[in-house]
């Protein structure tokens, strides 16, 4: 990584909404490394040869992609003079507002569904010195206690809602480019809100315009089954799955992302929460990546369409890991092999790692 990186405002300032007189509100997000999975690949689909890459957003600074477009998002706040921001959150949104809030010495409201939030990404919201708040209902009833108030108060709101933050997030896709010099065939990610699939499609489109690259990919969104409002084609009253990121029934880019998928000749499907968690373990365990489930849904999108023969082989695919996995650790302990209890007896742990 570039120590010399001054966070995504700095280095596309010529493709955003920025002035000289922008306040730059960074912690240096951005710059995400694209790792090639190569074990990965081979378990897939071992006679294919898919160039597998991850997009590792959880090196970003509060540990998921949220912070690319919360830079944005804070800094024009920051700029049109506010001094307090709000958003509905299932967590990592909270997490990154909160902080790119205290960076700028702004206040940050936050409103969570109660009991939803993985404790990772709730204790980040709660040390930024957030003021946080429970609601007895889902993330959909958040935001539109949220949106309410920012129309009415003066607060900006920081969700996906605001157009700040697809432009901001739009800039992994141009990182991805600039890193192969062209765009993937493929490209996989979660969705939820479904303002990342819209984000990148759009940074995938700027670049092509412009002739930065030749070609766009094929964009696939993957939700999970339990929360699938875009794929049954209905709101979910009360979306259930262990991917706590993405556990929203009635997404705010529902429209920009079926129109990301329609316009690149990609898809939106669903995985079930096994899938997301089998794929989740996967890529730990080939590729040394702890990311959160809901990240692991992209890949267990890749798994599902290699079932189903969709690649040819030697297709580049990228899969964007939205968040670290240690936003949500209790998931992996309930999902991994318990530790054993042993005594300090070398002969007797010898014998159960199988080496006498």
């Amino acid at each position: 990584m570039d120590c010399r990186w001054k966070g995504i405002i700095e280095a596309y300032r010529d493709y955003l909404p920025v002035s000289e007189i922008t306040p730059v509100i960074s912690l240096h997000e951005g710059n995400t490394p694209l790792i090639k999975a190569n074990n990965l690949s081979r378990v897939i689909s071992p006679d294919k040869n898919l160039q597998i890459y991850l997009k590792y957003e959880g090196l970003n600074p509060t540990g998921s992609f949220k912070d690319r477009g919360m830079t944005m998002a804070i800094s024009k706040a920051k700029e049109a003079g506010k001094e307090a921001v709000i958003c509905a959150s299932t967590g990592n949104t909270s997490a990154s507002a909160a902080a790119y809030a205290a960076r700028a010495g702004m206040k940050a409201y936050v409103i969570l569904p109660k009991g939803a939030v993985a404790l990772g990404k709730l204790s980040q919201a709660m040390v930024y010195g957030a003021k946080i708040i429970a609601l007895m209902g889902n993330f959909d009833d958040a935001l539109t206690v949220v949106r309410d108030i920012g129309e009415n108060y003066p607060v900006e709101v920081v969700n996906s809602v605001n157009p700040y933050r697809i432009e901001g997030q739009k800039t992994a896709a141009f990182e991805i480019c600039d890193f192969f010099g062209f765009a993937p065939d493929f490209h996989f990610l979660p969705v939820g809100n479904a303002g990342n699939i819209t984000a990148y499609w759009k940074g995938y489109k700027e670049y092509y315009t412009i002739g930065k690259v030749k070609s766009t990919p094929r964009m696939v969104g993957f939700q999970a089954e339990g929360a699938a409002p875009i794929v049954k084609g209905f709101p979910i009253k009360n979306p259930q799955t262990i991917a706590t990121a993405i556990k929203i029934g009635n997404p705010y880019s529902w429209q920009s992302a079926l129109q990301a998928a329609k316009e690149s000749d990609g898809l939106i499907d669903a995985v079930s929460d096994e899938e997301i968690l089998n794929a989740y373990k996967l890529v730990a365990s080939t590729e040394g990546i702890f990311c959160e489930p809901a990240s692991a849904a992209s890949i267990a999108g890749v798994i599902k369409l290699s079932k189903r023969g969709v690649f040819k082989g030697d297709e580049v695919i990228v899969c964007t890991l939205t968040g670290n996995g240690l936003k949500d650790p209790d998931t992996v302990i309930k999902a991994s092999e318990k530790p054993v209890e042993l005594p300090p007896d070398t002969v007797e742990i010898a014998k159960f790692l199988g080496l006498e």
